[in-house]
C-alpha cells in the first residue's frame, strides 16, 4: 500500500514510523520545509518534498491512502484533491483505531475525550484514575504521545484520547467505548470551513460508537445535548444539577450514589468538579475502576500547567497563569472562578467574537488587552451591559504585568487568561504562559526592591543627626 503523509511534524512522524512499521511505501510531503524537518525525514529514512502545483488531482490518486497532519485544515488542496479522487482522507487516530481492532489478542478499552475547553485536564484526571485502579495507559492523540505510538506496545491495558476536532474530522469508524464530549463553542475557524464543519467533527465522536459504547454529555451545553440524544450508544450526562452525575452539596454523586466528596480535591473550581465528574463516568461506566480509585486519584491530582495555574500570592493579590484559555469560552470559565479579577486577555485572532468574556462583567476590576486581538478585547467590553469595565492596553508582556499590577487592589486576583491563540508575541501557549510566570516574578521582586529602597531613603530623610551618629 502506498500512502502520503503530509506535514512532518510530531504526530507526522509518528504517522510514518506506524505506516512503515506495517509495510506501506510512504511518501512525505509538506507546505514549508526546513533544515529542522529534512533532518527528521532523513532519520525516518524517507524523502521529503513539496506536493506538486500542477496535476494535484492525478498525482494524489496514486496513493491509497492520505494521512494529513492535525495541522492541515480540512479545505487545504491536498484535502480537497484527495477527497475528489476517491482517496481515503485519515487522521491517525483513525488509522490506529483500525489496526487495533486487528489484534490478534483483541482490541483494549478506548476512552476519549473532545470538546471545546477542557481536554486536557479531563484526559489526564482520566489517566490518573486508572493508572489509581493498577491499569498501564496514558494520555495520547493531542499529546505528546500519538496514538499510533502507543497501540504497537502491548503493556498498555487501555487507552484514553483526547480527540481534537482536527482528528475526528478525518475519521469514519473511530469510536470509543465510552466517549464524552464536554462542551462546544466558537474556535478553530481558521481550520474549518464553518461552525457546522467543527461541530460536525466533533459530533462523530458520539455517532460512530456502538449499542453497547457509552456517550457522555455535558447537560448545560444544548448543542453537545442534542447530539447525545441521537447517539447509538448508552446515554449519560453529567454537569452541576439535573445530570445522572451531579454535585449534591460538596460530593460528586453518580446513578449509584455517592462517588467522593470534593473537600479531597486539590482545587475545586465549578469547572474542576464537571471535570472530574466527566472523568468519573468514563470509568465507572466503562467499570474500568471504582469509587476508591477516583478519591484516590482526585486527592494527588494537580492540574496541568497553564491551566489557571497559581503562580504566587504578594500584597493580598493572587496571580494565575491560565495562559491555555486560547479561546473566549475557556476564558469566560477562569472569570467565573473569581470574585474580582484583573484580566490580561488578547493575543492572536482566531475569527471568533470575544464577547463570552464580558459575560460577567461585574467580577472584572479591570482588563489589561495585550496582541493584535487588543481591538477585539476593547469591543467585547465595550458592548457589556451589566457594568462598565476599564479596558487598557499594553505594547508587551511586562507592561500588561505592570499595569495588571498597578490596577489590582488587595483580595484581587491578576490571571493570564488570554481568550486567543499565542501566535502573535509567542511560538505556543506553553511559551507564553511560562514567559509569564517568569516576568511576573521579576516584576515583584523588582517592585519589592523599589518599595524596600523607597523606605530607606524616606527613613534616612527623616532620621535624627544624633541618632545616626550613634549607629
Amino acid at each position: 500500500m502506498r500512502a502520503l503523509v503530509h506535514g512532518l511534524a510530531i504526530t507526522g512522524a509518528s504517522t510514518v514510523r506506524a505506516l512503515q512499521r506495517h509495510g506501506h511505501e510512504v511518501v512525505v510531503t509538506d507546505d514549508s520545509i526546513d533544515d529542522e524537518k529534512r533532518a527528521l525525514a532523513a532519520g525516518l529514512g524517507v524523502e521529503l518534498s513539496s506536493p506538486p502545483t500542477d496535476g494535484l488531482g492525478e498525482w494524489i490518486a496514486g496513493f491509497d491512502l492520505f494521512s494529513p497532519a492535525p495541522g492541515v485544515p480540512e479545505g487545504h488542496p491536498l484535502v480537497v484533491a484527495a477527497l475528489d479522487a476517491g482517496v481515503p482522507v485519515e487522521s491517525e487516530i483513525e488509522i490506529a483505531y483500525r489496526w487495533e481492532q486487528q489484534r490478534a489478542a483483541g482490541p483494549r478499552p478506548i476512552l476519549a475525550i473532545t470538546g471545546t475547553d477542557g481536554k486536557t485536564s479531563t484526559t489526564e484526571l482520566t489517566v490518573a484514575i486508572l493508572r489509581a485502579a493498577g491499569l498501564h495507559t496514558a494520555a495520547l492523540g493531542n499529546t505528546d504521545v500519538p496514538l499510533l505510538d502507543a497501540i504497537d506496545d502491548d503493556a498498555y491495558d487501555a487507552f484514553v484520547v483526547e480527540c481534537t476536532s482536527f482528528r475526528l474530522a478525518f475519521t469514519t469508524t473511530f469510536r470509543a467505548d465510552a466517549a464524552v464530549w464536554l462542551n462546544l463553542a466558537p474556535d478553530h475557524l481558521n481550520w474549518h470551513a464553518s461552525m457546522d464543519t467543527y461541530e460536525a467533527a466533533k459530533a462523530k465522536l458520539f455517532a460512530q460508537q456502538r449499542a453497547d459504547d457509552v456517550a457522555i454529555g455535558f447537560v448545560d451545553d444544548p448543542v453537545v445535548m442534542r447530539h447525545l440524544a441521537a447517539a447509538p450508544s448508552k446515554q449519560r450526562t453529567f454537569g452541576t444539577t439535573g445530570a445522572d452525575y451531579h454535585v449534591d452539596g460538596d460530593r460528586l454523586v453518580g446513578p449509584a450514589g455517592p462517588i467522593v466528596d470534593a473537600s479531597v480535591m486539590k482545587r475545586s473550581l465549578p469547572h474542576d468538579r464537571t471535570n472530574a465528574l466527566a472523568a468519573s463516568a468514563l470509568v465507572l461506566e466503562t467499570g474500568l475502576a471504582t469509587t476508591d480509585d477516583i478519591a484516590t486519584a482526585l486527592a494527588g491530582f494537580v492540574t496541568p500547567e497553564h491551566r489557571l495555574e497559581p503562580i504566587v500570592e504578594d500584597d493580598g493579590i493572587a496571580w494565575y497563569n491560565d495562559s491555555k484559555a486560547t479561546t473566549p469560552h475557556a476564558a469566560a470559565t477562569a472569570i467565573r472562578a473569581f470574585d474580582s479579577l484583573v484580566l490580561i486577555a488578547g493575543g492572536s485572532r482566531k475569527g471568533v467574537s470575544l464577547a463570552p468574556m464580558a459575560a460577567e462583567p461585574q467580577r472584572l476590576r479591570a482588563v489589561v488587552a495585550i496582541g493584535e486581538a487588543a481591538p477585539d478585547v476593547h469591543d467585547a467590553f465595550d458592548t457589556a451591559v451589566d457594568a462598565a469595565v476599564e479596558v487598557v492596553d499594553a505594547a508587551s508582556m511586562p507592561e500588561a504585568i505592570a499595569t495588571a499590577h498597578h490596577l489590582a487592589r488587595p483580595g484581587d486576583a491578576v490571571v493570564l487568561s488570554p481568550g486567543c491563540a499565542s501566535f502573535d508575541w509567542y511560538r505556543n501557549y506553553t511559551e507564553r504562559g511560562t514567559v509569564f510566570k517568569q516576568l511576573v516574578h521579576d516584576h515583584l521582586a523588582a517592585h519589592a526592591a523599589r518599595t524596600t529602597e523607597t523606605d530607606r531613603d524616606e527613613t534616612d530623610a527623616g532620621a535624627d543627626p544624633m541618632t545616626e551618629d550613634l549607629t
